[in-house]
């Protein structure tokens, strides 16, 4: 299997899974780079599986349908261009051959779904909409930080080889704000460098992995002593009123 990230508007990403014949794509916020890259591989589409109903994840899927007939996949509890199948959290998707298990991950948006094959080769496969970015996650929209904060937990549990696909290049901005939290991380100092090199050379961040995402991503970390503090440090009342993660979530909101 053959798995791009296809760039789109000013930092998202259209993920496209092929083996040579036939390919998915996931979150096509525009048509264009999809056909391009159809086209490019010489693939025809099989599926596009939608992960939540924000504009730039859902504003190429009728141009899509029209032009290949491939079925669409969505979340049931949101508004996704008709017609498409509504999938939540332990339904299964197959496609190229794969199963895809179905994950309910609320918080960015309230019906927001994630779709994990733990049988892709030659690791287990994430995508996971903007839920879950590399050093970082999405913001809190339709949901409440609780409800984020279980998502994430749902997604750090699965196995750390596991290929974590997002949908936006934000990596850098995102380490940037998770040095400030745990300045003193010396997996999170290296992989800093190693994001810079890849931008430099104009080439994406991502996939990621779980067992990295563990290892530097505040959101995932809240229980760490240093990360805890940080909170505090930041607004006391908050850590006490919310806890850490809706203050580091909140903190995130305004940082520059």
């Amino acid at each position: 299997m053959t798995l791009i990230p296809l760039p789109a508007f000013a930092d998202n990403y259209i993920w496209m899974l092929h083996d040579g014949q036939r390919a998915l794509v996931v979150d096509p916020g525009e048509a264009q780079p999809v056909l391009d890259a159809l086209r490019r591989e010489g693939v025809q589409l099989e599926a596009i599986l939608v992960t939540h109903h924000h504009p730039d994840h859902t504003g190429g899927i009728d141009a899509l349908r029209n032009a290949t007939a491939a079925p669409v996949y969505g979340p049931a509890r949101e508004s996704i261009p008709p017609p498409f199948v509504p999938l939540e959290g332990g339904a299964t998707v197959q496609v190229l051959g794969m199963i895809f298990e179905v994950m309910d991950v609320p918080g960015h948006t309230r019906g927001h779904i994630a779709y994990h094959c733990a049988a892709a080769q030659p690791s287990p496969l994430l995508f996971c909409g903007d839920t879950l970015f590399s050093a970082g996650c999405g913001r809190i929209f339709e949901g409440t930080p609780a409800q984020l904060q279980h998502s994430l937990g749902l997604l750090a549990a699965l196995s750390g080889a596991t290929r974590v696909c997002c949908t936006h290049e934000y990596t850098l901005g995102n380490l940037k704000f998770a040095q400030e939290v745990e300045p003193d991380n010396a997996t999170l100092i290296a992989y800093v460098d190693v994001c810079r090199q890849l931008r430099a050379n104009g080439l994406p961040t991502l996939p990621s992995t779980i067992a990295q995402e563990r290892a530097i991503n505040p959101f995932l970390r809240t229980e760490v002593p240093t990360i805890a503090a940080s909170a505090k440090a930041h607004d006391a009342a908050s850590v006490a009123d919310q806890g850490v993660f809706a203050t580091l979530r909140e903190w995130k909101n305004h940082y520059r």
